[in-house]
C-alpha cells in the first residue's frame, strides 16, 4: 500500500496545538523558580523541593492517564475530548500559577503546589492525547519525522513567544507583573491553537488506532519492549542534560553575566536557531538514520555549550553565540526522539496503544525536569548561592549550568550509540510501506 503523505495545510493544522502547549511549559520550568524564590521570597530550597515533588506526582500519573485515554478510545471516546478537558485545566492552572495572592510563606507554598497540580494535569491530558494522535497520522518511517518536526517547529514558536512576551509585557513594571499579563494573553492563544487542531487537523490513517480494552495490569506493558527501554533511557539522560540549563538560565544570566536585560533575547536566539536547524536534522536523518543523526546532535550540543563555563560579567555577545550554536544542536532533540518513539510503537506486537507509550514518555520528560530543579537548586543553595546577591560561588553556578549538562549529554550519546534501535525499525518500516 502507498504510505500516507500529509500536505502542508494538514501538518500545520495538526501542529497548531503545539504552540500553546509549548507556551505553557517554558514559564513553568524557567520563570516559576525565579518568580517564587526571588520575587515572592520563598527559600530556593523550598521552591526546588516543591517542583521536585510536584513533578514526581505529576509524572507518576502519566502512565495511568495514557492507559485511561487508550481504554476510553477503545470504548469509542475520541481523543479530542481529552484535549478539550486539557484546555480548561491548563488555562485555569496557568492563571493561578502567575496570579498568586499576597499570603504567608506556608500558604504560598500550598498555593504553588495546587497551581502546579492543575497545570500539570491539564498539560498531561492534552499532551498524551495530542501526541498519540500524531503517532497515528501516518505509518511511514520518514513521514513520522515530518509530523514530529512540524509539531516541534510550531512548539519552538510557542517557546519564542513565551520567552519574549513576559519581558515585553512588563513595560517598566516587575517581572511578576509581566508574567501575570502573559497568563492573560495565553488564554486566547490556547483556545485558538486547540480549536485549529480539533476542527481542521487530519484524522488518523485508516486502521491506525490500536487501542484495546486492556486491563489496568497492562499499564507497564510498554516497558516489556526492549527498544522502548533503550530509547527511554537515552531520552532520560539527554533530557536531564537539557533541563538543568533551562532551570538555571535566568540565575546564570543575572548573576554570572550581569545581563538580565537580555533574558528574552538569549532565550529567543536559542529556540529560534533550534527551529532553523530542525530541517537540517530531518534531511540528515533520511540520509544517515535517525539514531546516528541524534547522536551527532548531542555531540554538537556539547561542543557548542561547554564554552558557557568560561563566560563572565558582560559576555553577552559571546553567550548569544553559545545560544545560537547550541540551539541548532537542540533541533535534533526536538525532531528525532519522538519520531523514533513512533517507530517503536508501530512495531510493538503486544497490543499496547499509543497512549500507554506516550504516558511513559511524558513521565520520563517530567522526571527530567523534576530532577533538574529538585537537585540543582537545592545543591546550589547548600553551597551558598543566593539569587541576586552576585556573590561567590559564581564558579559553582557556572559549573552546574554548563559543565554538568555537557557530561550528561556525552553519557547520553554513548548510551544511544550502544542502543540496538533505529536500523531494524527502518528496515521493517520500509518493508511495511512497500506496495
Amino acid at each position: 500500500m502507498t504510505a500516507r503523505v500529509l500536505g502542508p495545510a494538514g501538518l500545520a493544522a495538526y501542529a497548531a496545538f503545539a504552540l500553546p502547549l509549548a507556551m505553557a511549559v517554558l514559564p513553568v520550568y524557567v520563570h516559576v523558580p525565579k518568580l517564587y524564590a526571588d520575587e515572592l521570597g520563598l527559600p530556593l530550597a523550598t521552591v526546588g523541593l516543591v517542583l521536585l515533588l510536584a513533578r514526581i506526582v505529576d509524572a507518576a500519573q502519566d502512565p495511568l492517564i495514557g492507559w485511561w485515554i487508550d481504554r476510553r478510545a477503545a470504548a469509542g471516546t475520541s481523543r479530542q475530548g481529552f484535549i478539550v478537558a486539557a484546555v480548561v485545566l491548563l488555562g485555569c492552572g496557568v492563571l493561578a500559577l502567575f496570579h498568586p495572592p499576597r499570603i504567608g510563606s506556608v500558604a504560598l507554598t500550598v498555593w504553588l503546589c495546587g497551581a502546579l497540580a492543575v497545570t500539570y494535569l491539564g498539560f498531561s491530558l492534552g499532551a498524551i492525547a495530542y501526541f498519540a494522535q500524531g503517532a497515528e497520522l501516518s505509518p511511514d518511517y520518514h513521514e513520522r519525522t515530518r509530523v514530529t518536526a512540524a509539531r516541534g517547529a510550531v512548539g519552538v514558536i510557542g517557546v519564542l513567544v513565551a520567552a519574549a512576551l513576559p519581558e515585553l509585557l512588563t513595560q517598566g513594571g516587575s517581572h511578576a507583573e509581566g508574567l501575570r499579563r502573559f497568563s492573560l494573553v495565553f488564554i486566547p492563544v490556547l483556545l485558538t491553537g486547540a480549536g485549529i487542531t480539533l476542527f481542521l487537523a487530519p484524522r488518523p490513517a485508516d486502521g491506525a488506532t490500536g487501542a484495546r480494552l486492556l486491563p489496568l495490569s497492562s499499564i507497564f506493558a510498554p516497558l516489556a519492549n526492549p527498544s522502548f527501554r533503550w530509547l527511554l533511557a537515552v531520552f532520560m539522560v539527554s533530557g536531564i542534560a537539557a533541563a538543568i540549563p533551562a532551570t538555571l538560565i535566568l540565575f546564570f544570566v543575572q548573576d554570572v553575566l550581569d545581563r538580565s536585560d537580555m533574558n528574552a533575547v538569549f532565550l529567543g536566539i536559542y529556540f529560534l536557531f533550534g527551529a532553523l536547524g530542525m530541517p537540517l536534522w530531518v534531511r540528515a536523518s533520511r540520509a544517515f538514520g535517525k539514531k546516528r543523526v541524534w547522536a551527532a546532535g548531542m555531540g554538537a550540543s556539547v561542543v557548542a555549550f561547554a564554552w558557557a563555563f568560561l563566560l563572565g560579567p558582560g559576555d553577552g555577545i559571546a553567550f548569544a553565540m553559545v545560544c545560537a550554536l547550541s540551539g541548532i544542536a537542540y533541533g535534533s532533540q526536538l525532531a528525532l526522539p519522538p519520531s523514533l518513539l513512533a517507530d517503536v510503537i508501530d512495531h510493538d506486537r503486544s497490543g499496547c496503544a499509543e497512549g500507554a507509550y506516550f504516558g511513559f514518555w511524558q513521565f520520563t520528560e517530567k522526571m527530567e525536569l523534576a530532577l533538574a530543579a529538585g537537585v540543582a537548586l537545592p545543591v546550589l543553595g547548600l553551597i551558598g548561592y543566593r539569587p541576586g546577591t552576585a556573590q561567590p560561588p559564581m564558579g559553582d553556578l557556572s559549573a552546574m549550568y554548563a559543565l554538568v549538562p555537557c557530561l550528561l549529554q556525552l553519557a547520553a550519546a554513548v548510551l544511544l550509540w550502544l542502543a540496538p534501535i533505529d536500523r531494524e525499525l527502518s528496515v521493517r518500516s520500509s518493508a511495511g510501506a512497500a506496495p
